[in-house]
């Protein structure tokens, strides 16, 4: 007798039960300015006292031949105080990828890499810094429960344009 599973019922199988990913959506706005930079983006999470939990994504500039791009990471001045100072090289590499450009982006975190995130309360930090501009923090308040939750939005004024958090 055969047995035939659906691929749906699969694709279970490979994550953990009622795990959450979590996906950002960050909007960079198109700027007209007479010299233009893409904008460096830290993505983290961070409790309400603001001790930062986990960084999700670092966007800067990875092509640079000299690796100059890292020199400016100290401009995203809190993710910087708050964790990226103490992170490793490898660290930062890890979840490191070029800039990008004006628009809608999007980062999927997928739940296995939230698995050490406790059930709580946090803040997703969204912050970006722009050569020849300016820097704009963006935070979304959101509770972790690991499974599929209330996700949020908020909006910039400046260097970010709409920022949203879903989880599911």
């Amino acid at each position: 007798m055969r047995i035939i599973l659906p691929a749906a019922l699969l694709a279970g199988l490979a994550t953990p039960a009622l795990a959450a990913d979590l996906t950002v959506g960050v909007e960079i706005p198109k700027m007209t300015v007479a010299e233009y930079h893409r904008p460096y983006v830290a993505i983290w999470i961070e409790t309400p006292d603001e001790a930062a939990v986990k960084t999700l994504a670092v966007w800067y500039d990875t092509k640079n031949p000299k690796g100059e791009g890292a020199t400016w990471l100290k401009d995203m001045r809190q993710w910087w105080r708050r964790t990226g100072r103490s992170l490793d090289k490898g660290a930062i590499n890890a979840v490191s990828s070029p800039t990008k450009a004006p628009g809608k982006q999007q980062l999927v975190v997928p739940a296995a890499r939230l698995a050490d995130l406790k059930p709580g309360s946090y803040s997703l930090v969204v912050e970006a810094a722009r050569e020849v501009g300016g820097r704009e923090v963006v935070k979304i308040p959101f509770t972790w429960t690991g499974k599929t939750g209330k996700g949020g939005s908020a909006k910039g004024a400046s260097e970010l344009g709409a920022i949203t958090l879903t989880l599911k």
